[in-house]
């Protein structure tokens, strides 16, 4: 069982995820701004749980080489993700302030809720699994989009977001989150029970990817 396992198990919704209409008007730069706006407000929040999943995993690993990803992804979250994310919002006129003072919504309490149940209740790679759509997912969106036809770069004001999630550095973080999934994932039988759970977390937190991007047309 591996990584593409997962996806070809929900191929629907994992497309719908990925190439999503706030994926696609993203790209061509038709994406109202109130959206975005909503959106990134949102991840700020969203990132706050992903941080504490993170947290957990180091928890939940076994000794110290296994804590080391762990570490290394949380480390970066909080020191270099998250000023990155606030110094970006602030361009969008949103400062760190004002998102810790807004409100989660009920697609971001849905979905970080999901990641952290998986966590606690369930195994390290139960938490990763529901952890993957996120932190892979957005590399297959990144790659996707700067390749697509449609996609606009002069003079979108949303060019940053797609070159940051397209570009090397992100993409090798992404194949690290593969291969470290891959080596929990792989000695899980096909049929086995564990699979199953596995691939309904990974369903699961796909469709909360979903719903998160809906929201920013609610908001």
């Amino acid at each position: 069982m591996n990584v593409s396992d997962l996806i070809a198990s929900c191929e629907a919704d994992w497309t719908e995820y990925t190439q999503h209409r706030f994926v696609k008007e993203l790209g061509n730069s038709t994406l109202p701004e109130a959206a975005f706006k909503h959106y990134l407000q949102q991840d700020y929040l969203f990132l706050i749980h992903f941080a504490r999943a993170y947290a957990l995993a180091v928890y939940k690993s076994e000794n110290f080489l296994a804590m080391q990803k762990p570490l290394e992804a949380l480390h970066g979250l909080i020191n270099h993700e998250s000023r990155l994310h606030v110094e970006f919002c602030a361009e969008w006129g949103l400062t760190e302030q004002d998102m810790q003072n807004i409100p989660e919504a009920t697609g971001t309490v849905a979905y970080t809720r999901l990641v952290l149940d998986a966590g606690q209740s369930g195994s390290l790679t139960d938490l990763y699994a529901a952890l993957a759509p996120c932190s892979i997912g957005y590399g297959v969106i990144g790659k996707w989009l700067i390749n697509h036809p449609d996609t606009v770069l002069e003079g979108n004001p949303y060019r940053d977001w797609i070159e940051c999630y397209s570009g090397a550095e992100y993409l090798d973080s992404v194949e690290d989150s593969v291969d470290q999934l891959n080596e929990l994932l792989a000695d899980i039988p096909e049929d086995s029970h564990m699979a199953a759970r596995v691939r309904k977390i990974f369903r699961d937190a796909t469709r909360m990817e979903i719903a998160f991007w809906e929201q920013g047309y609610e908001g």
